[in-house]
């Protein structure tokens, strides 16, 4: 498997207005899952098949990005980060890197959280043995409200992608995508891609079907155990207590935590450098990391943060 030619990008330019409150503190991609940011899993998933050069797209908050990850030494690779500056799509972001990038290259989203069956290499495998302009993470999914968010993929025949389409509002198939791999004529593509009416961007979804149309070979890898789209508040502990049950964990406790002796921790996450002053029961919820609470009684199914209590019962 080759993949000294092949390098990583991941967008993170985005503000997420609809994660309010935490979009004026916290660009998502260092939103915590288990006490770890979204982004590492990328990064780290990308490193386990030898991907050394990753290139992250910045935006709101981006300087927060630069000063945690710094230039990747740290987690084995090696970081570039550029900024974007209007935020209109996919594709435009691409499009924007273009001069940056000269080698396929994987193509993570940062707010999208992914567990892989396995790793990428059996992309990889695909990808390079059937000379492949595309290859797409997918997993199949019956549950309508997801399927609308993501995006719908049809086969032809002989297993190959004839047709994606962006946030189907009706059922056309249960297989959505979740991750691309692509090599350098998704560029060419991404020029000859429409600004949409509904949403006024340009969908990578759009650059795929023009490389469908232009008889490029785009192949998909049903390599996705589950995905979380981290779109609002609720997704962020709905993410979190998945991810803690995947482990295999009562709970996750950070580093240079105090705890009130008779607190009681149950199916939760506690951030580091958290101060737990009194007795309280936390029950399915999240604290980030950073901050002191005296609250008392019992914590269900909540976020809190240094500037807000987010109660997540209605949505769980």
């Amino acid at each position: 498997m080759d993949t000294k030619r092949i390098v990583g990008v991941i967008l993170a330019a985005g503000r997420g207005t609809r994660m309010e409150p935490f979009s004026s503190r916290y660009p998502k991609p260092l939103l915590p899952i288990c006490n770890k940011p979204v982004l590492q899993y990328q990064i780290e998933q990308m490193r386990m098949v030898g991907i050394k050069e990753i290139t992250i797209v910045i935006g709101h908050l981006g300087y927060e990005i630069c000063n945690f990850f710094g230039d990747g030494s740290k987690y084995g690779v090696s970081l570039r980060y550029i900024e974007q500056g209007e935020i209109l799509g996919i594709a435009h972001a691409l499009g924007q890197i273009e001069s940056h990038i000269s080698s396929p290259f994987f193509l993570f989203l940062g707010d999208l959280f992914l567990v892989f069956k396995k790793d990428l290499s059996s992309m990889i495998d695909i990808f390079l043995s059937n000379n492949a302009a595309a290859v797409l993470s997918v997993m199949r999914e019956s549950t309508q409200e997801i399927i609308r968010k993501s995006f719908a993929i049809l086969l032809n025949n002989d297993g190959y992608v004839k047709r994606v389409v962006e946030k189907p509002r009706y059922y056309m198939s249960d297989i959505i995508g979740c991750g691309y791999l692509f090599d350098l004529n998704i560029f060419d593509a991404i020029r000859r891609t429409p600004r949409t009416a509904m949403r006024d961007e340009y969908e990578i979804t759009d650059s795929i079907q023009i490389l469908i149309d232009d008889g490029f070979t785009v192949m998909i890898d049903h390599n996705i155990s589950w995905m979380e789209n981290i779109t609002y508040p609720y997704d962020l502990l709905s993410c979190n207590l998945r991810e803690l049950k995947r482990q295999g964990k009562p709970k996750e406790v950070g580093d240079g935590v105090s705890i009130h002796p008779d607190t009681k921790i149950i199916n939760s996450i506690i951030g580091s450098n958290v101060v737990i002053k009194n007795p309280v029961e936390i029950v399915d919820s999240l604290i980030l990391p950073n901050m002191s609470i005296d609250l008392t009684g019992r914590i269900d199914k909540a976020i809190i943060t240094p500037d807000s209590f987010i109660d997540c019962r209605q949505n769980l």
